[in-house]
């Protein structure tokens, strides 16, 4: 199969609702609109088709939406130049009376990097029949409408299906108003419909690689079926904007949760049964290696590329740091290069020993995120048999003097021991450990670490990581294959995909929606379990615990610990256990602010032993290992995001019909 490289952004009229994100790139003939005309033609539905593609660089690997994804939840705090009055704390919601705005909040930018792909999906769909194009070609647009109207109806609630010309029609119209549809309009008129045709008319294999299958719209679909299911039955009464009409909460077409719940995971096993090109990486280390990137787990993401500045529509050498760039890695890198060790062992000399680099432990550092501590001590708390913490987190960093250009064979570190290219400098231990000297008299560790007898890696244990220093996070850094032995470009953003959906979510959305009270049946197939919860989940903690490299020891480990993985699953299997076990698989991938509103757990306390409210982290100097606890203050109208000014201060509305715009609470 070719693999296309994108470089165009194509937009249409959205009546006042935003555009940003949107630049001309395309030099042949470069459009800011379409026209029914142009989607008449099969140049017209490609393009369209295109761009619907190169928006999805908008929205995965943003690091703001990453922000707003992460920060707030069990998974990621605010960090050490995330401070004061910042965005990454309205979104962590720890700091009292800080909390997003509709002038500070990080999900402005899917609302302006979604509506006019929407538009343009209509367009696709409205008019692409004329240019005589097969329906799995309009399929595509069907299932890009739906995806983004998914992650709007997660974010705001109710959104606008009428952009101006009529609901789910393509819009040319000037006109400045908007009426958003209730929650429930927006699944049943939309998503779902529009999911619907995409599984019945895309293909199961990717007509270019790519490009959505009928199985990426079956994951989709069975993912908007389970949250919409929990959405009916609301069960700890978290309220919903537009307000809906009855109490409870009632379908439009009639169905109760229970078979939202039971299409959920009907659709999902059905996806497991026949997975067309799809498929489980035989090691989580697999899934997530770049060198493996475009692997077979991967169903959707935003692609980029280190070949073509033009193509990847952002500079390779210098990010500066905003759409369309995958940069999400960023924030979670905390400032590694300011470890030094010294070049002589009688004298104190400085030097660098581990520089900026491209490499996939590496990247950039911009110290905005953090994680709490309570993710190395509860989330990943097993790190011997299950490899997931190892492919997760970079947790040694290492002596790079070569790559750097420096002029010595050997320097010298924690007690005042030698170490040398591909040393250890830093390790940050996996569990506390006993004698740790952290005073920093002797050995002056430029970060705040510690030192143990007889090791030449300074040492932070998981109770002093702290806002400023801690792991970062391996699945998310960069690589390139141009860094000619160097330190290559770690200033650009990175040109790996960013993956946006994966195989193995099928097997939690089946398994969550079997916890639920759907019936389950035997799974048969590669997959082959008997479809309870705890068999979907044993097929993917069995897989975890499948080791084939060590990143904390940079070297080939083989060892199977599945028996024990599986031996270790609970008989029981909660919502709880599965919110535990999707963060130990997908950590810091985006996943997490929706599957806690979702679930109804975000900010809640002690939830199977998950302590989603409060969070310990040490504050934001190198020296402070002291375990501060932070609470959360997320009451329920928190529980969706806040409408931007700017969509607001766009429209032709009177001051009380754009005050009865926005979401409560703002």
């Amino acid at each position: 199969m070719k693999r296309i490289l994108i470089n165009i952004c194509m937009c249409a009229g959205t009546l006042g609702l935003l555009m940003s994100g949107c630049t001309k790139v395309l030099k042949e003939t470069p459009r800011a609109t379409f026209t029914p005309q142009y989607f008449q033609t099969q140049n017209g539905v490609v393009g369209g088709l295109t761009a619907l593609y190169a928006h999805l660089r908008n929205i995965y690997g943003n690091a703001y939406y990453w922000n707003m994804c992460q920060c707030g939840t069990d998974e990621t705090t605010w960090g050490q130049s995330g401070g004061s009055g910042s965005n990454f704390q309205a979104q962590d919601y720890s700091v009292p009376g800080v909390h997003p705005i509709p002038t500070l909040s990080d999900a402005g930018q899917l609302w302006g990097n979604t509506f006019p792909y929407i538009n343009t999906a209509s367009g696709v769909i409205q008019y692409g029949l004329a240019a005589k194009v097969s329906p799995a070609l309009l399929a595509e647009a069907h299932f890009f409408r739906a995806h983004d109207y998914f992650l709007l109806v997660q974010t705001f609630g109710g959104v606008p299906l009428d952009l101006g010309s009529g609901r789910l029609k393509f819009n040319t119209s000037t006109a400045r108003g908007s009426v958003r549809d209730s929650v429930s309009i927006v699944y049943t008129k939309c998503i779902f419909p529009d999911l619907d045709t995409a599984v019945a008319n895309l293909p199961s294999t990717q007509r270019v690689v790519g490009a959505v299958t009928k199985q990426t719209a079956q994951l989709f679909l069975a993912k908007a079926y389970l949250t919409y299911g929990w959405w009916l039955q609301n069960p700890n009464a978290i309220p919903s904007y537009p307000v809906e009409s009855g109490s409870p909460r009632t379908d439009p077409d009639g169905h109760d949760p229970s078979w939202y719940f039971q299409q959920a995971y009907n659709i999902a096993v059905s996806a497991i049964e026949n997975p067309g090109p799809f498929g489980l990486q035989p090691t989580y280390y697999d899934v997530n290696v770049a060198t493996n990137d475009y692997n077979n787990e991967c169903m959707l993401y935003s692609d980029h590329t280190q070949q073509s500045t033009q193509y990847n529509v952002s500079s390779l050498t210098y990010g500066a740091g905003g759409t369309p760039d995958n940069w999400s890695g960023w924030f979670q890198t905390w400032s590694y290069p300011t470890i030094t060790s010294s070049s002589s062992s009688s004298s104190w000399s400085g030097v660098n020993s581990v520089q900026r680099a491209s490499v996939q432990w590496g990247g950039r550092p911009w110290v905005r995120n953090a994680p709490p501590i309570e993710v190395f001590t509860k989330t990943f708390a097993d790190k011997t048999d299950d490899s997931r913490y190892d492919g997760t987190f970079t947790t040694v960093y290492r002596c790079n003097m070569k790559e750097a250009g420096l002029p010595y064979s050997q320097l010298y570190n924690a007690n005042d021991l030698p170490i040398s290219e591909g040393s250890a400098v830093l390790s940050f231990l996996n569990n506390d450990t006993a004698g740790i000297d952290y005073s920093n008299s002797v050995y002056k560790s430029s970060v705040g670490a510690g030192v143990l007898p007889g090791r030449a890696d300074y040492v932070i244990a998981p109770s002093a990581f702290n806002r400023i220093v801690y792991p970062g996070i391996w699945k998310l850094g960069p690589y390139r294959t141009d860094n000619n032995g160097g330190l290559g470009n770690p200033n650009a953003g990175s040109t790996r995909p960013y993956t946006g959906a994966k195989f193995s979510e099928l097997f939690f959305i089946a398994a969550e929606a079997a916890v639920k009270g759907a019936t389950t049946t035997a799974v048969t197939g590669k997959y082959a379990n008997d479809g309870t919860p705890a068999g979907l989940i044993n097929v993917i903690r069995a897989r975890a615990g499948k080791w084939k490299f060590s990143n904390a020891q940079n070297q080939p480990y083989v060892a199977d610990f599945s028996a024990q993985m599986v031996a270790a699953t609970p008989a029981t299997i909660t919502v709880g256990y599965i919110l535990a076990e999707r963060s130990r698989e997908f950590y810091g991938e985006g996943y997490r602010f929706y599957d806690l509103v979702r679930t109804q757990r975000f900010g809640m306390d002690n939830q199977e032993g998950y302590n989603y409210g409060t969070y310990t982290i040490g504050g934001i100097a190198y020296g402070n290992h002291t375990p501060i606890v932070n609470t959360r203050t997320i009451t329920p109208q928190l529980y969706l995001q806040p409408i931007p000014q700017g969509q607001i201060d766009a429209m032709d509305l009177s001051p009380a019909a754009k005050a009865a715009y926005q979401n409560p609470g703002y």
